[in-house]
């Protein structure tokens, strides 16, 4: 995990990014659903809004809250395509492989467990 808690730290130095933590409902959402269910819901949110080469609204797809997914993606840089491209230089343009899909997943699961550790 050092090197995504690396990416995470370096990312959570960036202003905008610093701002999310998990707060009330959001919060309690992760705590009660546990991580493998979190985890469950990281992965489906993430192949349906964000895995394809193209995806709809792009940059205009992650809520800012309403989720505990959804707040770590803002976090993390890994809300939309262009901000995987600038915080996890994965490129556009192309369908995320699985292997990268997990590690979106992967990240956005590692700072929701840091910030419930809190």
């Amino acid at each position: 995990m050092g090197s995504v808690d690396e990416r995470i730290d370096a990312i959570g130095r960036q202003r905008f990014r610093a701002r999310f933590h998990l707060r009330g409902r959001d919060r309690a959402t992760a705590i009660l659903r546990g991580p493998s269910r979190i985890r469950a819901h990281a992965h489906d949110l993430v192949a349906a809004r964000l895995a394809a080469a193209h995806p709809r609204n792009d940059g205009k797809q992650t809520p800012y809250r309403g989720h505990p997914v959804f707040v770590a993606q803002h976090a993390t840089g890994t809300c939309c395509r262009s901000c995987l491209q600038r915080n996890h230089g994965i490129a556009p343009g192309a369908a995320l492989t699985p292997e990268q899909q997990d590690y979106v997943v992967d990240v956005i699961c590692r700072w929701i467990e840091r910030e419930v550790q809190t």
